[in-house]
């Protein structure tokens, strides 16, 4: 009250100017009350009790102090049904934004933004592919993803609410009221796995950089751009094999193809997210397994780092799934990443066996040259007709769109994916696309088969049910042993080696069969004692089938079998030392050349001394990589179109290295310059130039100051309001930036695009190293966290321990678990 008598002395305006302040400070509590509520309401539940309708008995579920799932029940089915559940706390939003990604009806929700994604997906037909894909899967696969669905729809019922789902449901509300997400499905989950395919689809954009380059430069000079796998100085994975007589398929005629089709075909893929990749030459990824005479533990080790599309939250979900008594009846006693929406677990290890993968990137897709009139195509003389049918996509905010999809005998049209169909192709120009993820397959079969494998023998079994995408295998088991095994639907071509297009209407390239599962390559307990796989080649050329032309070069694959050798026994830390290494194979090639030519250039005596590694707070490695940049954007952008440019991969490494022993080779003139034909020192003087000008603009004129992190930066951007274009949506759900070392074609493989910048597109996704001699002396590491829930705690607790190269506790056997449990929750029935 003496306050109140107090200030009825003051002036009225002061009076005024202190409630009016009040007020407000009531609002801005009030808001920030309001905000906290919204953001912490779709926080998981960790504790207590929950029903979870259905179930046969009761469910507990440990986390740890990252939010890490370990699942116990009695049954296959309560198992799944509980993942389902515990998965859709913690990530539905994702798991939404996905099917909404594979069914093509991203429109749905965000309007015509999406459109021409929706058009893609569409015309691919992934949806349809899942669904029909659900009839080939064994009885028990499709039981336990419709216990996986169950358990993710119990938790929609329980949570009506789209505010109490996860906060993205809030955001979308403010500009698209009413939406209620569908429950789950099988097909939902399927789906997803083509999602993946899309993502590790092999050589598309190879045979498609080809096709464009060959209508601005003689096919002689485009050979030069793919050079061949250098086995001479680069490693197979198998380095010999079963093998016979006979070879490829003789090369048929070849076709001019039509600039402007092939273009809307590199329109239509980069449409798709860029969480899909984008056919970044950075997705890919490491795996190695030793034999216990390698490691200091006498038992095998494993590692594992797939590298994919960097995005927030991360494409990978950790989860532990454990029969409390492994039987017959009840096998699964699992650990380690899957995706959020899919059943199981991808790569991890069970109680007796450990798996990793990396892309093995055959060529399992072919581009058809159409000549199509109407709703016909040409095909051996003849005009036969086309598959037409039309996809209604919804369109928040918009009427709906019709889109008409044609399919020819190969394929979806996909070049008309940009264009109304009836006008895409006027001429009679049309590309259509053969791939194997386009045909119902097993793959949804293989991951529960994997789960449950005990052994070499049950491993291979469910590694032939592997289909798309095709991986590279490696194993490794509680007994000693060590493998490698190549899976997938490969295929053998009647004519042509998959580089380049091809006549549709001939009837002369086509797909006679599949790689018969015996016949792909398999390694068990080489006599080197280890396996690496970095998606370089698997076998030789001496190996009767085809597998593709297109491997990555070798230069990951080669500094990690060095490290491997000559490393002496290996531990745990020693395998991560080994992930994180980064080397740069081919900065010594390229070093002499620029020390050569390069006196006065600011910058140049960094290079001197550099021991050719990229950590972030290298000044030479700042230097060397604009400089890498600069040279590839002077010596072939003049020339090559959109599309065939290049992204600074390893492929580039090859090309440049042959032409520096060519000083005038026309690669190296500037086309756009006229009365001067440049020589490689030329080009090589500018990029240094160019590069250290750039770098004195934007870090500094110090160069001992330079750091490669400060340019090579990481953010972590939300797929679906990332790049909304408002900065404070953005800012809620983008985390970042992170400064990174690693570099393309490293064995820390933090890629980016020379034709873009510096900042980081793809990354390891995750890092694991699995040790068969104690499994719970296994580490790994996510990119993000946990939790898809911005604000919570595990949204991106693991980040700053995977940019250190710093792993956590991978706790297996039950004792371990417990007593890494920060918290327990019981779902009963």
């Amino acid at each position: 009250m003496l306050g109140v008598k107090f200030m009825r002395q003051w002036p009225w305006p002061l009076r005024w100017g202190v409630r009016a302040l009040a007020l407000v400070m009531v609002l801005v509590l009030l808001l920030t009350a309001w905000l906290v509520w919204t953001v912490r309401k779709p926080f998981p539940t960790y504790d207590g009790r929950l029903t979870l309708p259905g179930l046969a008995g009761e469910v507990t579920v440990h986390s740890d102090s990252h939010g890490i799932p370990q699942i116990y029940a009695d049954t296959p089915a309560d198992l799944f049904r509980a993942q389902g559940y515990v998965t859709a706390q913690d990530r539905f939003w994702e798991m939404d934004f996905r099917r909404h990604i594979t069914s093509g009806r991203l429109s749905e929700l965000f309007g015509d933004a999406t459109l021409d994604t929706d058009k893609v997906t569409r015309t691919l037909g992934w949806r349809k592919t899942a669904e029909a894909e659900l009839a080939l899967l064994a009885p028990e696969t499709k039981h336990l993803l419709e216990a996986y669905a169950a358990g993710v729809n119990a938790w929609l019922k329980a949570n009506p609410d789209t505010a109490r789902q996860s906060l993205e449901y809030s955001v979308l509300g403010l500009q698209r009221t009413g939406y209620q997400p569908e429950e789950w499905t099988p097909a939902d989950s399927v789906a997803w796995l083509k999602a993946m395919a899309w993502d590790l689809r092999s050589n598309i954009e190879d045979e498609l950089g080809r096709a464009l380059a060959d209508t601005a430069l003689p096919k002689e000079r485009v050979d030069q751009l793919y050079p061949a796998y250098d086995f001479l100085r680069m490693p197979a994975i198998v380095p010999t094999g079963s093998v016979a007589d006979g070879g490829f398929s003789g090369e048929g005629a070849r076709s001019e193809p039509p600039a402007r089709a092939l273009s809307s075909v590199l329109e239509a893929i980069r449409a798709m997210p860029t969480g899909l990749g984008n056919g970044d030459s950075d997705l890919g990824s490491n795996s190695w397994v030793i034999a216990g005479s390698r490691s200091a533990t006498g038992m095998p080790l494993l590692a594992n780092d797939p590298h994919l599309s960097a995005q927030m939250p991360s494409v990978w979900y950790q989860a532990g799934l454990h029969c409390r008594t492994v039987t017959e009846a009840c096998p699964y006693d699992v650990t380690g990443f899957t995706f959020a929406g899919l059943p199981g677990v991808v790569i991890g290890h069970n109680h007796r066996i450990a798996w990793g993968f990396t892309n093995l990137a055959p060529d399992v897709s072919d581009l058809y040259l159409e000549k199509v009139t109407g709703t016909t195509a040409e095909y051996k003389g003849a005009q036969e007709p086309l598959q037409v049918r039309t996809e209604r996509i919804e369109v928040a905010g918009a009427d709906p769109v019709e889109l008409t999809v044609r399919v020819s005998r190969h394929g979806p049209i996909v070049s008309d994916v940009m264009d109304d169909a009836e006008k895409a192709a006027p001429s009679g120009e049309a590309v259509a696309l053969r791939w194997t993820a386009l045909g119902p397959g097993r793959t949804a079969d293989a991951i529960f088969a994997m789960n449950r494998a005990t052994d070499w023998t049950s491993f291979r079994e469910a590694a032939r049910l592997f289909e798309v995408p095709a991986q590279n295998l490696v194993y490794a088991d509680v007994e000693g042993n060590i493998g490698y095994q190549a899976p997938g639907r490969i295929p053998v071509r009647t004519a042509g080696d998959g580089t380049r297009p091809v006549p549709g209407w001939d009837g002369v390239h086509e797909w006679a069969d599949f790689i018969p599962f015996e016949e792909l390559p398999s390694a068990f307990n080489p006599d080197s004692g280890y396996i690496v796989t970095a998606n370089n080649a698997v076998i030789g050329t001496s190996y009767e089938h085809l597998l593709t032309q297109d491997w990555s070069y070798g230069y990951r694959a080669q500094r990690i079998d060095d490290l491997v050798r000559n490393g002496g026994k290996l531990d745990i830390a020693a395998m991560s030392r080994i992930q994180m290494d980064d080397r740069n194979g081919f900065a010594p090639i390229l070093v002499p050349h620029l020390l050569r030519v390069g006196a006065g250039v600011k910058g140049i005596e960094l290079l001197r001394t550099w021991d050719y590694t990229q950590p972030a707070d290298s000044a030479p490695a700042a230097f060397f990589n604009a400089v890498w940049r600069h040279l590839l954007l002077r010596a072939f952008n003049d020339e090559l179109p959109e599309g065939a440019r290049p992204d600074g991969g390893d492929r580039w490494f090859e090309v440049v290295r042959t032409l520096l022993d060519k000083p005038d080779d026309p690669f190296w003139d500037d086309v756009k310059t006229t009365g001067a034909a440049e020589r490689r020192d030329d080009i090589v003087l500018r990029a240094l130039r160019e590069a250290s000008d750039e770098l004195v603009e934007r870090l500094g004129d110090k160069p001992g100051e330079w750091r490669w992190g400060a340019l090579h930066t990481l953010t972590l951007t939300n797929q679906s309001f990332g790049t909304s274009g408002i900065g404070l949506v953005e800012r809620i759900f983008n985390r970042g930036p992170v400064e990174l070392g690693g570099g393309k074609s490293i064995v820390n493989a933090i890629g980016w695009d020379v034709q873009k910048g510096y900042e980081v597109t793809a990354v390891p996704s995750l890092r694991l190293v699995a040790d068969l001699s104690n499994l719970d002396d296994s580490r790994y590491v996510n990119l993000t966290g946990a939790s898809g829930h911005a604000f919570s705690d595990h949204y991106w607790d693991q980040t700053d321990l995977w940019a250190k190269g710093e792993t956590i506790p991978w706790p297996f056997t039950a004792t371990a678990v417990k007593e890494a449990a920060e918290h327990t929750l019981t779902l009963t029935p």
